[in-house]
């Protein structure tokens, strides 16, 4: 398996148990959905519904692979999913924290873009 189909399936092995951890919590009203997009290659947890009276549509996870790197451009876990990248084995220099300002991504362990 080639490095970006591999990528492919790890990103969308952590965001379907990061969803099931979410959906598992039972929020009355309120669902996690995982959108898989391998054509442009990008991938989101997303939790929509209600709760009381105040509408939630929120991006808990997105990610998308660009030039070969996997950019973590919205991280809502506690640990971090580059965390769990590095355990499956990613390099740190084919991960970009794409939330942090590029001014600031040289002082991270991670790669800049």
């Amino acid at each position: 398996m080639d490095k970006l189909n591999h990528y492919r399936q790890l990103i969308k092995t952590f965001l379907t148990s990061y969803a099931t951890l979410l959906n598992e919590a039972n929020v009355p009203g309120l669902e996690t959905q995982t959108v898989f997009d391998e054509n442009h290659d990008r991938y989101m947890v997303y939790r929509i519904g209600w709760w009381d009276t105040r509408r939630i549509h929120s991006v808990a996870l997105y990610i998308r692979l660009y030039e070969g790197k996997i950019w973590i451009e919205e991280d809502g876990t506690e640990e971090g999913l580059a965390t769990d990248l590095l355990a499956a084995g990613v390099p740190n220099e084919d991960i970009v924290l794409g939330f942090r300002h590029p001014e600031l991504r040289p002082f991270t362990e991670f790669a800049t873009a």
